[in-house]
């Protein structure tokens, strides 16, 4: 070979190792890019993760929503707020002031013994019968499911009387009532379940519709602090006309049917 082409040669060598040498540069320069590049995507949708996180940390609950929420009053209610939950013929002259918590596993137990007694006497006109609602049980157990069945009680309210009255004692019924513990009535679909077992809420679109949609939420929290301002301390307490009535030991609610009338007859005398 003459030295020129061996130069040439040479030449032609170094030429080449310089293309991949550059080759290789703007490799490597466009993987550095490509690295950099996925690094702000993750940190940007790590700020983003954290600030959607941050603002539903923030977002106030279904029920502080509630507070601020159009008050809807339910039909065949009165008073501040439609608060004034009064059943019963109006020539009727005593009202019974009935005080109860959803949760309350007492108040179970009054309706299971009690329950079907009042709703006679108030058919027979014996006295009219008010409902105030608490939902203390929410606050001292945690939960929401005495503001929730308070709400769908304000649903069947919107119904009928009837239907209030009838829905209020399938949800304390030994069936469907559930311990203080079990926050069950929470549950849109289990409220919906236990109304389905009242004639005139079964298969009740409005009356559903109600409950999933929390219509009447704002109307329970306003229920609530009815009960919160009144001087009742417990539930079930059970009034006429603003006097206590009480059971054999003089301090409890009447937890037998026996004990209610003679506590009711003794009031009504009076």
């Amino acid at each position: 070979m003459s030295k020129r082409n061996s130069q040439a040669a040479k030449t032609a060598a170094r030429e080449r190792l310089r293309q991949e040498r550059e080759r290789q540069a703007k490799k490597a320069k466009a993987k550095r890019q490509l690295v950099v590049a996925l690094s702000v995507v993750g940190v940007l949708a790590a700020a983003g993760g954290i600030g959607y996180a941050v603002v539903q940390a923030n977002k106030p609950s279904a029920w502080e929503a509630a507070k601020n929420a159009e008050l809807v009053k339910p039909a065949n209610s009165t008073g501040k707020n439609g608060t004034t939950v009064v059943i019963g013929k109006p020539e009727a002259k005593k009202t019974l002031e009935l005080y109860e918590d959803p949760r309350c596993p007492i108040c179970a137990s009054f309706e299971q013994t009690v329950g079907e007694t009042i709703e006679k006497d108030v058919e027979d006109g014996k006295y009219k019968v008010r409902f105030i609602g608490a939902s203390f049980l929410d606050r001292n157990l945690t939960g929401e499911g005495s503001k929730n069945a308070m709400s769908a009680l304000g649903a069947a309210l919107n119904v009928s009387p009837e239907a209030f009255m009838a829905y209020k004692s399938a949800l304390y019924s030994a069936e469907y009532h559930p311990e203080e513990s079990d926050d069950k009535f929470k549950d849109d679909a289990y409220l919906i379940e236990v109304a389905d077992t009242v004639d005139a809420l079964k298969g009740n679109k409005e009356f559903q519709a109600a409950v999933n949609d929390g219509t009447y939420d704002r109307w329970a929290l306003e229920m609530s602090d009815t009960f919160d301002d009144s001087d009742v301390q417990g539930t079930p307490t059970v009034k006429m006309d603003g006097e206590k009535l009480t059971g054999a030991d003089g301090k409890n609610a009447p937890m037998t049917v026996e004990e209610f009338n003679t506590a009711v007859d003794k009031a009504l005398k009076g």
